[in-house]
């Protein structure tokens, strides 16, 4: 694991103790690459729950309730499904804190709408709204999900610092 994964995963950690939160997980293009950053640092069993990986959209529906509607509407890749698979996270967690990952890492999959490197993000509270965000980076499929993870983790440091 190179060095800023690792301090991601140690500042989430320390963070995450002295709230006494705990997180879970719902990725699908990063495959649980987000859930083995955070249980790199030892001890993460103290702040890290359980982690979904809903690549299909029949996983996203059936694990975490996200409505067959929403990614018939919306996609799969959109702040909609993430917003609904972060609370599908916490819903089936005993997690206070969730943060989904939702895109298209590439090579191919992508459109004119939602080019390769779309990637949407939801970070969820219990008892809060979901928040989300869409970005699009570039590179080669393992550099979109490089960043993609870097995001969500320090989106989820964001929110818990600011608590």
């Amino acid at each position: 694991m190179d060095s800023d994964l690792l301090e991601l995963s140690q500042a989430l950690g320390s963070a995450c103790l002295q709230r006494r939160l705990l997180i879970a997980t719902a990725e699908s293009c990063t495959g649980g690459w987000a859930a083995q950053v955070i249980t790199h640092t030892a001890g993460s069993s103290g702040w890290f729950e359980r982690g979904f990986v809903t690549y299909a959209n029949d996983a996203k529906i059936e694990m975490l309730g996200v409505c067959p509607e929403t990614v018939t509407r919306f996609g799969a890749v959109s702040p909609e499904t993430a917003a609904e698979m972060a609370t599908g996270a916490l819903k089936n967690s005993k997690a206070m804190i969730s943060l989904a990952i939702t895109g298209i890492a590439g090579p191919t999959g992508g459109s004119p709408g939602k080019p390769v490197g779309t990637i949407c993000f939801a970070w969820c509270r219990a008892g809060a709204a979901a928040e989300t965000e869409v970005q699009v980076f570039s590179g080669d499929r393992e550099t979109i999900r490089r960043q993609a993870v870097i995001h969500a983790l320090t989106g989820m440091l964001r929110r818990i610092d600011t608590r």
